[in-house]
């Protein structure tokens, strides 16, 4: 049997502004930049990660630069991406300052078992601070601009809005070995939340799932999500989630070499793209830790198309 899923491994979304997307991301939420690289599939386009101080997997939040208009909301959709702090204190710190930087933001408030903050990053993205009670690992970044203190810890619970639980939660279960561990009613008398946990559990290693039958069909777009990735720590570990889900006749793209990691990726039956990625090598693979992100990275296999690739970029500044 291939080994549990230890935890959620990056969320990556998409963003019509990359310079404003960056700007937010760094200045505002205090994350690291720790890879400027192009969509693989799509050179024209960049891929930006954004972390921890140690570019840690599970703390990633990515981006696709895509020329697209907004998302249209609905369901069949990822709906918020958690990412975590350490203390109540830290949800009042971060309210003060999304507000003073005119982010739309809500109130601090319970959330599926866990203290919450909801706002949105200009383009829509809807995300939401969790206090995690200082559980898990920390890597903060000496560069940021937010006291340590405050830092964000990583990627927390990921919410799914779906229109039938029953398929998706058999694929999280009978193929992905998650277990449900809890239901919270949302207090809107149509919907209730659904967690599963991954492994040890825990707000870094949980998917919630909205049942919303309600809703129209989402419209990917800027400000929404392209796939969440789970982690898995090796190659080999990866290999037995592949002979997995051929197993049971799901269909997936084979294992695609990415580079900083090796991924699997998967559509479950309500149309959300899943994606299981090996922890390592990393994005130390390239370049120095100390600087990462401060040059275009590219993999081996697109260096010889550097000065093409860098011709169709546009400038971040």
């Amino acid at each position: 049997m291939a080994d549990q899923l230890s935890g959620i491994h990056h969320l990556t979304a998409i963003t019509a502004d990359a310079p404003g997307n960056l700007a937010f991301y760094t200045k505002v939420l205090g994350l690291r930049l720790v890879k400027k690289t192009v969509n693989q599939d799509d050179t024209s386009a960049y891929h930006l990660f954004y972390a921890d101080g140690k570019a840690s997997p599970g703390s990633d939040v990515t981006f696709f630069d895509w020329p697209v208009a907004r998302e249209r909301r609905g369901t069949h959709s990822i709906s918020r991406t958690a990412l975590r702090v350490a203390g109540e204190a830290s949800l009042a710190w971060w309210r003060d300052r999304l507000l003073a930087h005119k982010v739309k933001t809500g109130e601090i408030g319970e959330v599926a078992g866990f203290t919450s903050l909801d706002f949105e990053d200009p383009e829509g993205q809807r995300l939401r601070l969790i206090d995690d009670k200082g559980r898990g690992e920390s890597n903060p970044w000496s560069a940021s601009s937010v006291p340590e203190a405050h830092q964000i810890r990583g990627l927390g619970p990921i919410t799914l809005s779906v229109p039938d639980l029953k398929p998706t939660a058999a694929v999280l279960t009978r193929i992905l070995n998650m277990s449900e561990t809890r239901e919270h009613p949302l207090g809107n008398g149509k919907t209730s939340l659904h967690v599963f946990s991954m492994g040890d559990g825990g707000a870094a290693a949980e998917l919630h799932l909205a049942v919303e039958p309600h809703l129209p069909a989402a419209g990917q777009g800027a400000g929404g999500v392209h796939h969440v990735a789970f982690r898995t720590p090796s190659v080999e570990a990866l290999h037995q989630w592949t002979a997995r889900l051929t197993s049971f006749k799901l269909p997936n793209s084979g294992e695609v070499e990415r580079y900083y990691f090796r991924s699997l990726y998967f559509r479950e039956p309500n149309g959300i793209l899943f994606e299981i990625a090996t922890d390592g090598p990393g994005f130390a693979v390239d370049e120095p830790l100390a600087s990462l992100g401060e040059r275009l990275s590219l993999p081996p296999f697109l260096e010889a198309r550097r000065a093409s690739i860098e011709a169709g970029l546009k400038p971040l500044a």
